[in-house]
Order: structure tokens, then C-alpha cells, then sequence
């Protein structure tokens, strides 16, 4: 085995798991295992020119982020088509980058303490109904532990952009949160919600 296959192996032992469990939360469960094998690919062909202007792991995010990104917006541009010839319907809305908003310090919620910790169907579900560009930042964020300057990488974002999308993320899991579900803690002291009717 030469020096690249060596690194290849290693960078697929310690990253599989990981960018497998990303795409589940980023895609959905039924697309990640054939999105990481398209990651891999990537990883494995580009890891001759991967110059090292990132760190590893932002690097390898950044590949795992677009190819969920690309595979979803297909998804949707198919949806749309489908919709157009009369045999699916889609939802459409406001693009909430476009809302008005600002970008506040806060300390962390407890809905990022619930994301943190072992979350509730509830919760994850209500994660999976986020517009895809707030459920990127607050999965890479909360789940996946980067930092905003690492998002900003693995996005090609600027950091204000990252700033701004997370801190609107953050607000509409909040609303969200607080009008479909009531928080307790359950039998292990770990917080938990019941979706409200």
C-alpha cells in the first residue's frame, strides 16, 4: 500500500462514520450511505491536489456539504418539473435569508442544549423542517461542533453570512420549538419534548 492509499484509508476510518451521520442529518437517512460513498470518491480523488489551505476536516465537510446540497436542490428542481406537468406539487415561500433581522450574541439556547444532547424525535423533526441553508449551519454548528470561521469554509460563506444564518436558524427553531412542543425532562434528567396537537 503506498503513502496516498495509507492516508486515503485513514482519512475513510476516521471520517466515514462521521460524514455518514452528517449526511443522515443533512439529507435524510435514506440518501446518506450513497452520498458518503460519493464523498469518499471526491475525497479520494482530490486528495492529491488537497493543498492543505483548510484544516482536513473543513475541507472534507465542505465536499460532504456540497454534495448534499446538490443532491437535495436536484431533488427539489425534480419536484418542481413534476409540479409543472401537473403531477406533483411543491411549497414554495419567502426566502428567509431575505427577512429582516440581526444578528445578536446570545448564550446558547435550550434548544442547543437539546440539539447538544441526545434529541427527541420531536426536536429532530422539527431540525429536518428547516429551510436546508438554516439546517446546514445549525447541524455543522450544534451537531457537528465547528466553529462559525469553519462554516464560513465549508460553505464558501463569508463569516457574517454564517453569522446571520445561524443566529436566524437559531430564532426560527426557537418559534418553532415553542408552538409544537412542550419541554420536560425525562427519566434519565435529559431534556425531551411531546409535539402539542
Amino acid at each position: 500500500m503506498d503513502d496516498r492509499s495509507a492516508r486515503f484509508q485513514e482519512i475513510h476510518d476516521t471520517y466515514r462514520p462521521r460524514i455518514l451521520r452528517y449526511l443522515a442529518r443533512l439529507a435524510g437517512q435514506a440518501e446518506a450511505e450513497d452520498l458518503t460513498q460519493d464523498v469518499l470518491i471526491k475525497v479520494s480523488i482530490g486528495l492529491r491536489q488537497f493543498r492543505g489551505d483548510s484544516g482536513l476536516a473543513t475541507w472534507i465537510y465542505r465536499i460532504a456539504t456540497n454534495t448534499a446540497l446538490d443532491k437535495l436542490r436536484g431533488s427539489r428542481a425534480r419536484m418542481t418539473q413534476s409540479a409543472e406537468c401537473g403531477m406533483a406539487e411543491t411549497e414554495g415561500g419567502p426566502d428567509p435569508e431575505q427577512e429582516g433581522g440581526s444578528v445578536e450574541a446570545s448564550a446558547p439556547s435550550v434548544e442547543a442544549g437539546v440539539i447538544r444532547g441526545e434529541m427527541s424525535q420531536c426536536v429532530r423533526e422539527f431540525v429536518d423542517r428547516l429551510p436546508e441553508n438554516y439546517r446546514t449551519v445549525i447541524v455543522l454548528s450544534e451537531l457537528e461542533g465547528f466553529s462559525n470561521a469553519e462554516i464560513a469554509d465549508i460553505m464558501g460563506a463569508s463569516l457574517d453570512t454564517v453569522k446571520i444564518r445561524l443566529h436566524r436558524a437559531r430564532e426560527k427553531l426557537r418559534q418553532d420549538l415553542s408552538t409544537g412542543c412542550s419541554f420536560h425532562r425525562d427519566e434519565r434528567n435529559e431534556f425531551a419534548c411531546d409535539r402539542r396537537p
